[in-house]
């Protein structure tokens, strides 16, 4: 695994440290001894701040506690649990049910953005990952750019080649970001009544969107996970079959300390005849598939794509009849048969009736209308850039598959980029990203992705119901979205109307933004939030 930037801790930060996570030297960690609330303050904490969450709880959280009554644990040499119950009803009859009850709140930093999607990718789990909107990649961790360096191919004659590129890349993204702050301030000046403080994050926020693209997928990121004994069972087996070297060394690491808070529930994790044969079948599997896609497809690419692609592929034509459909079911006593025929002998307008009653009035797009939403669904095919995709790819409750990362369907250039005269640098580093992966793609085709800056697109399908589709479309084209996303979910509304024909269960997702000019998007909201730590403090 590569050298992690360890902390320097005083010893009398190490001795607080030490009641509350389970090491102070590595970069994955379970947070112990603390409330649920401080655990989930500090997790929400950490996904807008630079710094490690062990500082960050030594900064803003440790001198809100009262941390007398701890002075005799030590959390870094595991903390003792009455396990004979836990061993007997789950280890030995093999209850799965009773790992769900045990949850375990984990650090993993320093993981590249490769990871990250490894790590996100079961629906069981919380997460939250380190912004590329609020924090700067211009930074150095202990003197370094941030990015992963892969042993492989840092022992390899590329190695030296490797860390020249990337750090040619990060150069050129630290420089642009004053660049592109200018920009903003001379397009959106500063109103009025503006709060300094909003607007100044408002500028930095647009920037950093503009030139995230630039990042490597081999930038580092920490993600803070909350999950249950079970779920991070799950996500371990995934997580050792995974042909990545470092997603097999997190891995490893994960379990050393998930062992220390819930050892009883991970301990088929590495049996011969459980864990062990359930990775083999997962690795077999997804070798198998590569084998019989090789086969039939070859080298086709299907070509670099000028634009994204969102496409409706799959949607049920009476999707919105089963729907209005579910929405009675509940308030009858009858069959779902004898329902969907008297429904089938509605007009138009009544169904529509059936369905706006259903929705009732939403005042805020978190007012969401309950399970009949789920009676129908949608299949996108989506190309776009890897920023966008790394964004939508959290919503857990829909089914999201994607391909391997490469050049080989273009980049996506911001307009700001443009507009702002930097889109010259800004390719540059597209195409020394590109050549770096053309490099490293003969011999190491697995790390080979680190390479792509996160302006190349990826293609992936996205499959949900309607009332994903309500939750995750009205979420992502708030104006404080990035442009990126937003054209991606506005253009899933049109076609769910237009394409599908489902025009009540569209206009149902009634917060869902089409507009274009944002400006500073983030602005009215940093404004708000601003407002908010007024009155609490007045208060």
């Amino acid at each position: 695994m590569t050298v992690y930037t360890a902390e320097d801790f005083t010893a009398d930060e190490a001795d607080v440290l030490r009641r509350y996570f389970t090491n102070l030297d590595q970069p994955v960690f379970a947070l112990v001894n603390l409330p649920e609330v401080v655990k989930g303050a500090l997790f929400a904490r950490y996904s807008r701040s630079p710094l490690s969450l062990r500082r960050l709880f030594l900064q803003e959280f440790v001198g809100d506690l009262d941390i007398e009554g701890d002075q005799t644990i030590d959390a870094t040499v595991g903390l003792r649990r009455a396990e004979e119950l836990y061993d007997r009803v789950f280890f030995e009859y093999g209850d799965d049910s009773v790992a769900q009850l045990g949850g375990v709140h984990l650090a993993c930093e320093q993981a590249s953005n490769v990871l990250t999607k490894i790590l996100e990718w079961g629906r069981l789990m919380a997460y939250l990952e380190q912004s590329t909107r609020y924090i700067a990649y211009d930074q150095r961790l202990g003197g370094r750019y941030r990015y992963y360096r892969d042993p492989q191919i840092m022992s390899s004659p590329l190695g030296t080649r490797y860390v020249a590129d990337m750090d040619r890349i990060f150069e050129g993204y630290s420089q642009l970001i004053p660049q592109m702050q200018t920009f903003f301030r001379e397009v959106v000046p500063k109103k009025d009544g503006d709060s300094d403080f909003a607007y100044r994050i408002a500028v930095k926020a647009r920037a950093l969107d503009a030139v995230r693209g630039m990042l490597p997928a081999a930038s580092l990121s920490n993600v803070g996970i909350y999950g249950t004994g079970q779920a991070y069972e799950a996500l371990l087996l995934r997580m050792r079959s995974h042909p990545l070297p470092e997603s097999r060394a997190y891995a490893e690491l994960m379990l050393t300390e998930l062992r220390k808070v819930i050892p009883s529930f991970l301990k088929r994790v590495d049996l011969p005849d459980r864990g062990v044969r359930a990775t083999s079948y997962l690795t077999d599997a997804r070798d198998s598939m590569e084998a019989v896609s090789d086969r039939i497809f070859g080298y086709e690419t299907g070509g670099v794509v000028d634009d994204d692609v969102v496409d409706l592929v799959d949607f049920d034509p009476e999707g919105e009849l089963k729907v209005v459909t579910a929405c009675l079911y509940p308030h009858t006593s009858l069959s779902e048969r004898m329902i969907e025929a008297r429904v089938q002998q509605m007009s138009v307008e009544e169904r529509i009736d059936v369905i706006k009653a259903y929705v009732g009035y939403r005042s805020n797009r978190r007012h969401r209308p309950g399970r009949a939403f789920e009676r129908t669904g949608y299949r996108f095919d989506v190309l776009s850039d890897y920023g966008a995709f790394r964004d939508l790819q959290r919503h857990r409750m829909l089914t999201i598959d994607w391909q391997p990362l490469s050049p080989r369907h273009g980049y996506a250039v911001p307009d700001a980029v443009d507009a702002a005269g930097v889109s010259e640098d800004y390719r540059s580093a597209m195409a020394r990203s590109a050549s770096l992966y053309n490099a490293l793609a003969a011999d190491h085709r697995d790390s080979a992705r680190y390479a792509v800056a996160l302006a190349y697109r990826i293609r992936y399908s996205m499959q949900f119901n309607a009332r994903e589709a309500m939750h995750m479309l009205e979420l992502r084209t708030t104006p404080q979205g990035h442009e990126a996303y937003r054209r991606i979910c506005q253009r899933m509304h049109t076609q769910i109307a237009e394409k599908a024909g489902h025009i009540a269960l569209a206009e149902a997702m009634r917060f869902v933004d089409h507009s274009t000019d944002t400006a500073l998007g983030r602005l009215s909201a940093e404004q708000r939030a601003e407002k908010r730590r007024r009155e609490r403090d007045l208060g």
